[in-house]
């Protein structure tokens, strides 16, 4: 790269003065009109470009969201796309409430060809254009502004023409100066109002105007100028729908849409997660629920998320990136200890709450509302914190364990986590957590059976008589307390001189129901003043507790 790059590149400079400019204090309220270019523009970007299958997979799919407006193709550039066009109207696949859109160039022919594979349609939108920048007009086309303003106007006529020839048909007329975002403001207006002469619209048949930002060259704000500027500019406002076309050539198609809404667009077209030439069009998914996550509907419905992804992957041959925002498979998922705390935390104060408002540490959008499950909210590696442990734990088991049992099972989550460099499962955290609290498979101390003692008075020490496997080998235990747990782990003291003392207890229901299981949970410390910590589970909450103290001597 070049250490003076302003040898060779220089800034763009709009030519737009806009000192009262009134977006920067606008507030968006409703969602513009969406139109998905998938068919089209995203279908030209593709290495292996869509057949039929995949177009008519891609456009049902569209239709369940809830485009009321599509571009299915650009009909004169090949037969397969005539055909995809002729196939949804002959086969009756148009709903009533929706829209079809077609791109033609300003040719004769094309344009002839484009509404030929239109004949029939209930409602179309034609949308023509020409590249109206100085360094198209230069190089590409070699043309003066005159001929460039005389081409699109040609174009616009045999619109018209081509029409009226199909009365049946409600047509919609839509232009483009191609190449909007670096052409001189002036000369944008200009041929768009030659072009609105032509068409005469009026409020009851309006015209849409798009201003593509074909090429991202400046800064978001600056694509606020330019629609500002010529909503304020263009006449016959209230008879213009105007349109836009964002690209993403710096990464920031989406802030320019949404600038662009505030200054004066009504209308957005977009790819589904970004797809287009180059770098892409703009993202409509995220668009759309960047709205959603500020109080407004969209209007597009991603409540199957999974569904749209796994569609738009297979017709376009395009995965979409793990970190794609609200639809990438880890954007709701997090391994840092910190955050994880966090969000475990928000799940627990929003279960409290019963306004039904979502305000949920490091997660803008409830997952499901797109159709996810929370159990990969919080996801385990070596990174991962108590917290995170613990929220898997109760995600998967239902168990809710007390603070210190969690930094205690953390600690041997990480280390299995640092030794092996993989991320833990929940299958793999539980069988690492039945391993460290000898919850499966044959241990040195197993609880055979205990007597449940009789009625006892007030104050009175109560006794625990049980039979406990040591070793492999059956011995009977008994001991005195003040309770269950306390003779249990007298008689355990007393039978292998442990000298063990219970410093906290806590227990729990683990299911509703007549097959509800309880867990115990307890933390005792040595007569070296270590802590060690045992589990029980089983449907008696007595048996569980009796089990959690022979689990604290297994970890002995």
């Amino acid at each position: 790269m070049l250490t003076n790059p302003e040898t060779k590149y220089r800034p763009f400079e709009s030519g737009i003065d806009l000192p009262d400019r009134q977006w920067p204090s606008r507030r968006m309220t409703k969602a513009p009109r969406w139109v998905s270019t998938d068919l089209r523009d995203g279908n030209q970007a593709l290495a292996d470009p869509m057949d039929v299958e995949k177009k008519m997979r891609f456009y049902d799919m569209l239709l369940e969201v809830g485009f009321k407006e599509i571009e299915i193709g650009f009909p004169s550039a090949s037969q397969t796309e005539f055909d995809f066009v002729r196939g949804l109207i002959e086969g009756n696949r148009i709903p009533e409430d929706v829209a079809v859109q077609v791109l033609t160039q300003s040719r004769e022919d094309l344009i002839v060809r484009t509404f030929e594979a239109l004949t029939g349609a209930r409602r179309a939108i034609v949308h023509l254009y020409n590249a109206t920048a100085p360094l198209f007009r230069r190089v590409v086309f070699r043309m003066e502004k005159q001929e460039i303003v005389d081409l699109a106007v040609a174009g616009a006529k045999i619109m018209l023409r081509e029409a009226r020839k199909r009365p049946e048909t409600e047509w919609i007329f839509q232009y483009s100066p191609e190449t909007f975002s670096f052409t001189e403001p002036d000369f944008a207006l200009e041929i768009c109002e030659r072009v609105l002469d032509v068409w005469q619209p009026t409020p009851e048949r309006p015209v849409i105007l798009n201003l593509p930002g074909t090429v991202e060259v400046a800064m978001p704000n600056v694509y606020a100028d330019q629609i500002e500027w010529f909503c304020r500019h263009v006449s016959r406002r209230d008879s213009v729908v105007i349109c836009v076309h964002p690209h993403n050539d710096r990464g920031t198609a989406v802030a320019a849409t949404e600038l662009a809404v505030l200054a004066g667009a009504d209308r957005v077209e977009g790819c589904l997660f970004g797809n287009g030439e180059r770098t892409g069009n703009v993202d409509l998914v995220t668009l759309a629920l960047n709205l959603y996550t500020q109080g407004i509907d969209p209007g597009l419905d991603f409540g199957d998320m999974r569904r749209v992804v796994r569609t738009a992957e297979h017709c376009n041959k395009l995965p979409v990136h793990p970190r794609h925002p609200y639809a990438g498979e880890l954007v709701f998922t997090a391994f840092s200890g910190s955050h994880q705390d966090a969000i475990k935390k928000g799940f627990s104060a929003h279960s409290k709450r019963n306004d039904g408002v979502w305000e949920m540490p490091y997660l803008p959008i409830d997952p499901a509302d797109l159709g996810e499950t929370y159990e990969a909210v919080i996801r385990v590696n070596s990174q991962s914190g108590k917290g995170g442990v613990a929220w898997v734990l109760e995600q998967d088991k239902g168990l809710q364990l007390p603070r210190r049992f969690q930094i205690d099972f953390s600690r041997k989550v990480q280390d299995i986590a640092d030794r092996t460099g993989r991320e833990m499962t929940a299958a793999n955290i539980w069988s690492a957590f039945e391993e460290s609290y000898h919850l499966a498979g044959e241990q040195r101390f197993d609880l055979v059976e205990y007597e449940e003692p009789g009625p006892r008075r007030t104050g009175q020490d109560r006794v625990f008589v049980g039979r406990v496997r040591i070793d492999g080998e059956e011995a009977t235990v008994t001991g005195r307390g003040n309770g269950l747990i306390s003779s249990a782990v007298a008689a355990l003291n007393e039978r292998c001189g442990f000298g063990i003392e219970v410093v906290d207890y806590h227990e729990h229901a683990l299911k509703r129901g007549s097959d509800s299981q309880a867990v115990a949970y307890l933390e005792c410390r040595t007569p070296d003043d270590r802590r060690i910590y045992g589990v029980g589970i089983d449907t008696d909450i007595a048996t569980a507790s009796v089990k959690a103290v022979l689990s604290a001597a297994n970890a002995l």
